[in-house]
C-alpha cells in the first residue's frame, strides 16, 4: 500500500497545485504595447546609392555633415546628411537609412 501511494504523490500534488492557483484571488494583467519603429513620414526622399563610390555621393549630394568611422573589418563608414545616413563598405554605397524623427 505505501508503494501505491508513493507513486500517487506527484499526481496529488500537482491536482492540489491545479486547485489552489485557480482559487487565488492574484490576477496577471497584460497589456499591448505599440512602439511606432520605422514610422517615420515618407517626406524625406532617399536617393537610391548602393553601389556608388563615395567620390559620387558627394558629386550628387554634396559634403556630409559629419563622417562616423571607419569601424569593424571590413571597415564600415557612416556619413550623415540633414535627413538620412550612408553607410559605405570600404569605398562603396551599401545603405541609405532615413533619420528617425521623434
Amino acid at each position: 500500500m505505501l508503494s501505491r501511494l508513493r507513486k500517487q504523490i506527484p499526481a496529488l500534488a500537482g491536482a492540489a497545485c491545479l486547485a489552489l492557483s485557480a482559487t487565488a484571488t492574484t490576477s496577471i494583467h497584460a497589456e499591448t504595447l505599440e512602439v511606432p519603429v520605422g514610422s517615420q513620414s515618407s517626406d524625406t526622399y532617399v536617393e537610391q546609392l548602393r553601389g556608388l563610390k563615395k567620390d559620387e555621393v558627394t558629386a550628387r549630394l554634396g559634403e556630409p555633415l559629419g563622417i562616423q568611422g571607419p569601424v569593424g573589418e571590413p571597415a564600415i563608414t557612416r556619413w550623415e546628411y540633414p535627413e538620412f545616413y550612408v553607410y559605405f563598405e570600404k569605398d562603396v554605397a551599401l545603405h541609405t537609412v532615413k533619420k528617425h524623427r521623434g
